[in-house]
């Protein structure tokens, strides 16, 4: 069996991705499919694995990844935190790029519930004087 060397949750918007690093060739699986297989579109693919071009550890690890919840766009930003955390817990000397960067800050934007009485969260029904 495998050992994790370092396991990291990321978040952003409703998307959750619980990530596990493992001594590898740099192979980055999510939810049993190949990065380019699961993110399609390139930029998606590239802003996943900016924390490791970042720490120059591309091809040091294989990265499992288990996301749920949100768009293609949010599990994108869910799994680069996940991946920056890990990395921080396995070389704290990274922790400093990887923070200047902002990859260990969770972007904490998400929609705004609907309020009853409303159209939406701040849209407001028309107004009828008469």
């Amino acid at each position: 069996m495998t050992r994790n060397l370092g396991i990291g949750t990321g978040r952003r918007k409703t998307a959750i991705a619980r990530v596990y690093l493992r001594d590898g060739s740099g192979k980055i699986t999510i939810n049993s499919l190949d990065i380019d297989k699961y993110f399609p579109v390139a930029e998606l693919a590239s802003s996943v694995k900016q924390p490791l071009a970042v720490t120059a550890s591309a091809n040091k690890f294989d990265i499992i990844i288990n996301v749920v919840g949100g768009g293609p766009n949010g599990q994108a930003g869910a799994c680069r935190h996940g991946i920056a955390r890990a990395l921080s817990q396995v070389d704290p000397d990274s922790n400093m790029a990887l923070k200047n960067n902002g990859y260990l800050t969770r972007d904490s934007r998400m929609v705004e519930r609907k309020k009853y009485g409303q159209r939406g969260a701040r849209r407001r029904f028309q107004f009828s004087k008469r």
